[in-house]
């Protein structure tokens, strides 16, 4: 089903809530627990009979089930379950899915915490990965074996920004009976991975969603019977490890999450002009918008729009002396912050070799092609592009970059 089928800022917007006194923003549920009118009441929450009653707030609560219901609409799916971080999202659902013995089929270039957990972690609990070249379908399914579960990928890959065919994944994963996870960071908005065959869709709330770096959060948006799955208090993953979203904090990235559409459409404006400019100036640039992208064609058939293609793009510059000399002396003059982290108002610039891909093996970076001279950029929301386009190019005219 094509994505524009829907627009998934207007299922937002078309939520309405009310504080209690009549606030236009719902009220905070400011608590760890909650009373019950009966004994028979508290007994038929815990066995999961009870709508509209709250058990406690690490299984749930009033605002945070305010944002799970904004963001499985964003999504399109039944339901969500917001979290307290991106990897809190990642690591319960995948637990949930897998157990001893089970195998998962996951994209070799992806964020590098979820790479760790997958090539380190999980397997102390029996679960093997392999990792593979998400952009080649034939490659992906000859990875299956009786025991696989999963595959795992995401939208826009960090950092080399490759894009998974995720129709194309959709039908791999039905053939052989396998659940299709995909982390949506880098495209909220801009893809809607459920509309396209994913069976699970995962963000860190921490980028774009709240925009503004000041919160950690993460969701799992699927069908009911998942994300129940997931609260069980017997055997819910998300229930019994606990990374539970604060209700203050949830408050907030649903306030943020109101804007979410005016921001994305100005992050992937500035991003297509100057990854425009940098490729004509010359400078080996990687944007899903530009025509040189080898899944440039793939995408355009993917997004809704609107929302463009994102505001993440790389450019290398051949080492990482001048990529850490050049991000330097971009942050002296102002031009953005040497962070890790993605979608702040102001653009972040980071070398992901030696910052958030450094949990994976240097063999291995060079193998899928991540250098040391790769810079990824998070284009933030500047009013004048043109003026920021022109500042970033003297720096790399000083450092004979260009």
């Amino acid at each position: 089903m094509k994505n524009n089928d829907f627009n998934p800022a207007d299922n937002i917007q078309d939520l309405q809530y009310f504080g209690e006194f009549g606030g236009v923003n719902p009220s905070i549920s400011d608590s760890s627990t909650y009373t019950f009118l009966s004994a028979k009441t508290m007994f038929d929450t815990f066995e999961g009979n009870m709508e509209g009653c709250y058990l406690y707030s690490r299984h749930s609560s009033p605002s945070n089930l305010y944002l799970d219901q904004a963001l499985a609409a964003m999504e399109g799916t039944e339901a969500a379950n917001v979290s307290a971080s991106g990897m809190g999202a990642i690591t319960p659902t995948l637990l949930q899915l897998c157990g001893v013995g089970d195998h998962i089929v996951s994209s070799r270039t992806i964020y590098g915490g979820t790479y760790a957990f997958l090539k380190n972690f999980t397997p102390r609990l029996g679960i093997e990965t392999t990792f593979v070249d998400i952009t080649k379908l034939e490659v992906v399914e000859a990875a299956i074996t009786p025991k696989t579960k999963v595959l795992y990928c995401e939208t826009v890959s960090n950092p080399l920004l490759e894009v998974a065919d995720i129709a194309g994944l959709s039908a791999v994963a039905k053939k052989h009976n396998l659940t299709l996870v995909v982390d949506n960071t880098f495209s909220p908005l801009s893809v809607s991975p459920a509309r396209l065959g994913a069976d699970v869709v995962i963000h860190s709330l921490t980028k774009y969603i709240n925009g503004s770096s000041d919160t950690v959060g993460g969701v799992t948006c699927a069908s009911r019977e998942f994300i129940n799955s997931l609260k069980n208090v017997n055997t819910g993953a998300s229930m019994l490890l606990g990374p539970t979203m604060d209700s203050l904090r949830s408050a907030s990235v649903m306030k943020n999450l109101r804007t979410l559409h005016i921001r994305m459409k100005q992050h992937s404006y500035n991003a297509q002009y100057l990854a425009e400019r940098f490729e004509r100036d010359g400078l080996k640039t990687v944007y899903p918008g530009l025509a040189s992208h080898p899944s440039h064609q793939l995408y355009k058939n993917m997004i809704n729009p609107e929302y463009g293609f994102g505001g993440m793009m790389t450019i290398d510059v051949g080492n990482l002396a001048t990529a850490n000399t050049l991000m330097e002396l971009m942050q002296e003059r102002n031009l953005g912050y040497l962070a890790v982290s993605l979608g702040f108002y102001k653009t972040l610039f980071s070398a992901p070799g030696t910052s958030t891909s450094s949990e994976i093996p240097l063999e291995e970076q060079t193998e899928m092609g991540l250098t040391d001279g790769l810079i990824r950029f998070s284009i933030g929301l500047d009013n004048d592009i043109e003026r920021t386009y022109q500042s970033m190019k003297q720096c790399m005219r000083e450092l004979n970059v260009l």
